[in-house]
């Protein structure tokens, strides 16, 4: 992303989104027509049936595959901490990125038994933004240049990209960005995060009271809100998104802070989630309702709450399945086993 091309960064982003690709619609046609010759009655496979079809229309492939499949991780510190609205400290970002490198965290052992690549992205730590509460959370050149930075999240190949966070304190931004999009009581989109009790929790909806007053009048523009009120790692999974986009790879979302990111392109554009895939519903806050107002439907439902895009890297076993099945199993033909007589 060339941020030079403008005096204000945000028109950057702004020009991009027209230039985003839409499904390869030749290559579906391929997939459902191998669909029809397989071992199987037809629609017997269900959704995984369609999960290869949406492989195939934004790899561009008539024959989807998923050989380099990556889970990417994102980490930033917020300002907004100080106000107790976690339970944990500023300094468990920087330990749990010590455990992924260790690999000690239950992404590291989900990776590792789907066969997934793994990266994690240190987004200044030890700079955490800026107070949402009083001032916006990065300024846009900032808020730019992060989002660039999250682009380069594919700059090594990947084929399927899985989406996560670590940031203690993202919850409320989270929560923030989802208020000031979709209105209503704020304390329909706070949630408990890593575990607040009930004082906590009031806390935490005050400060997202107060963020969304100080913010008002500026929050109708999508990319100010992601500004004023997101997070490092939010700005970059929102860059990452889009550049999966532009390269044609599909993506997997994990949970409720990624999908804040991916709402905040959605409000830009309608069909710019069009690509991605929600990979479980969370039990985080109104995580279901931001999936529908997203128009995903989450490909598992497993009361998890974690992030670190574990619930992404589960769903991209089940798309790797369904991707494998659909290319390894034999055509009647090649089985000699017989069609039904009205098959076509």
């Amino acid at each position: 992303m060339d941020m030079s091309a403008s005096g204000l960064p945000f028109d950057d982003v702004r020009r991009l989104i027209p230039m985003m690709p839409g499904p390869d619609e030749e290559a579906v046609a391929i997939v459902k027509a191998r669909d029809q010759d397989l071992t199987k009655p037809a629609g017997s496979l269900g959704r995984l049936e369609d999960i290869v079809e949406w492989v195939a229309a934004w790899q561009g492939k008539g024959q989807p595959d998923i050989r380099r499949p990556v889970v990417c991780v994102f980490a930033g510190n917020h300002g907004v901490v100080k106000h107790g609205v976690s339970p944990y400290p500023q300094s468990v970002t920087r330990q749990m990125l010590e455990n992924f490198a260790a690999g000690g965290a239950a992404i590291n052992q989900i990776c590792a038994a789907y066969d997934l690549g793994f990266k994690v992205f240190d987004l200044a730590l030890d700079l955490p933004t800026g107070d949402f509460t009083e001032e916006a959370a990065l300024d846009e050149k900032s808020c730019v240049a992060t989002m660039a930075f999250g682009m380069e999240a594919i700059a090594g190949g990947a084929d399927l990209l899985c989406l996560g966070e670590m940031g203690i304190g993202n919850t409320t931004s989270a929560a923030a960005i989802f208020a000031a999009l979709y209105g209503g009581p704020v304390g329909k989109w706070v949630g408990r995060g890593t575990g607040i009790d009930d004082a906590g929790l009031a806390r935490k909806r005050a400060v997202v009271e107060q963020a969304l007053a100080t913010h008002a009048g500026h929050l109708d523009d999508p990319l100010e809100v992601l500004r004023r009120l997101g997070g490092r790692e939010v700005a970059a999974i929102a860059g990452a998104i889009l550049a999966a986009r532009l390269q044609r790879i599909p993506v997997i979302l994990d949970g409720y802070v990624v999908c804040a990111a991916a709402a905040v392109l959605k409000a830009l554009d309608p069909g710019a989630l069009d690509h991605c895939l929600a990979g479980h519903r969370s039990a985080e806050g109104a995580h279901g309702e931001v999936l529908e107002r997203l128009g995903l439907e989450p490909v598992l439902d497993l009361g998890m709450r974690l992030g670190e895009g574990t619930g992404a890297a589960l769903a991209a076993g089940i798309v790797k399945a369904a991707v494998a099945t659909h290319n390894g199993m034999a055509t009647f033909a090649q089985a000699a086993v017989s069609q039904r007589p009205d098959a076509s």
